[in-house]
């Protein structure tokens, strides 16, 4: 809710097109106070642009508190105007930590509370999957509940409290272990240095794996909760694919504005997904359908979603519905093949095998340097640690991926202890 004109970004699009859904997202997961407005004729052009035709825009259009419009800007011009893009200032740090999500926003708060130069690197936005959530009502000390974006926020102020550096919009391509050093060559082409390091790379969104899924993405199709696209779908029917707990926040949020939310859930039940309170407050809504051994099998429309076609897993049967908006938030897999070419080992699922996971028999793995064993979240590179989603055997919970950063932290400081 819009509730302080002087600091609110005015976000201009069409009346009947779905442009600026990045924007949209990109600014609802770091709590910018924006409005969405949709122009249709000439005349509103002319008003706000000094454009006599709606034809000549280029949507979407931000305008800033200060006045200033971008017209069709990227997200990482808009992220600029808002002072969000930096480079590093430091020629090395204690701890380079990649990933912003509830992992990497514990350890840095953590790493820097406690005297550690600290880096954290993102290529999107803050709060990882997490800070999509519309919902997160069994986080230790909010009773009431709080979203994804506003814990990812408090914990990003918390961390440049304590004298983190946080830069978005960029990613490490390729990481280079050497002289005791992480080096990570960055993909503007500066390269960060690090006596120890922290993978918080979490997980990508899984996606259906069906055909013009691509095409449809951001123009009907939605992976995630969807959270800034919830306010459009007053009196629409949408669709959300997924039984586990972020499908059923999504559901819940999106039956705050939807007529009607139809879940699509491929397995019997919810009960082996989704958490007992989740699942319970989702089977009483009113507005809520939950479709078991549904998959949905194919897409399509014109410029936009218009159908999906859905397969009933137990019967057989098969069909085909109108779909305006359709949510995907089936998981994820992890963010890992930036390792590919390091000494960190993955298992066969892509994830970081960490800790006593990595010794054979009792020995440490082929290559390991020292004498000891690897701390608990070390990977197979000494100093290089993992914490939250990206880690194998994790637990899939905001809670412990923050209580992972924060143990990594502990295990960094007695790994630079013998660095000296």
């Amino acid at each position: 809710m819009v509730d302080d004109a002087s600091r609110c970004i005015k976000l201009y699009g069409r009346a009947g097109h779905r442009e600026g859904y990045e924007l949209r997202e990109f600014l609802q997961r770091h709590v910018v106070l924006y409005e969405w407005i949709e122009l249709d004729t000439d005349q509103d052009c002319l008003q706000r642009f000094g454009i006599a035709d709606i034809g000549n825009v280029r949507f979407p259009v931000v305008e800033f508190p200060d006045g200033a419009q971008l017209f069709d800007p990227t997200v990482r011009e808009v992220a600029d105007k808002l002072g969000y893009i930096a480079r590093p200032r430091l020629k090395e740090y204690d701890v380079s930590i990649y990933g912003a999500g509830p992992a990497g926003l514990s350890a840095a708060v953590y790493a820097a509370s406690e005297g550690l130069s600290t880096v954290v690197i993102e290529k999107t936005a803050v709060g990882g999957q997490a800070g999509t959530s519309s919902m997160i009502e069994n986080y230790m000390g909010f009773p009431e509940g709080i979203t994804g974006a506003e814990l990812a926020d408090r914990a990003r102020e918390q961390a440049l409290k304590f004298g983190a550096e946080i830069i978005l919009m960029s990613e490490g391509v390729k990481a280079e272990f050497r002289d005791g050093r992480i080096h990570a060559q960055l993909a503007d082409g500066g390269v960060m240095t690090a006596r120890s390091n922290v993978c918080a790379t979490g997980v990508e969104y899984r996606k259906l794996g069906i055909k013009d899924e691509m095409r449809f993405l951001g123009k009907g199709l939605f992976y995630g909760a969807g959270a800034s696209e919830a306010p459009l779908c007053q009196g629409e029917t949408v669709y959300i694919v997924g039984g586990a707990n972020s499908a059923g926040q999504a559901a819940m949020h999106m039956a705050s504005y939807a007529e009607k939310v139809v879940m699509l859930v491929r397995g019997p039940s919810l009960t082996a997904t989704m958490s007992q309170y989740l699942s319970d407050r989702v089977k009483r809504h009113s507005r809520i359908e939950v479709r078991f051994h549904a998959e949905v099998t194919a897409l399509d429309g014109d410029v936009y979603l218009r159908k999906i076609t859905i397969a009933d897993r137990a019967s057989g049967g098969i069909s085909s519905v109108d779909a305006s908006r359709l949510f995907v938030a089936i998981g994820g897999k992890p963010n890992t093949e930036w390792a590919r070419e390091t000494p960190i080992l993955r298992d066969e699922a892509g994830y970081l095998i960490t800790g006593s996971d990595l010794l054979v028999d009792g020995r440490n793995p082929e290559g390991w340097p020292l004498a000891r064993q690897p701390f608990f979240l070390e990977t197979s590179v000494p100093g290089s640690f993992a914490a939250g989603d990206v880690r194998q055997g994790s637990i899939k919970r905001v809670v412990t991926a923050a209580g992972e950063g924060a143990m990594a932290i502990t295990f960094i400081h007695r790994f630079l202890s013998e660095d000296g």
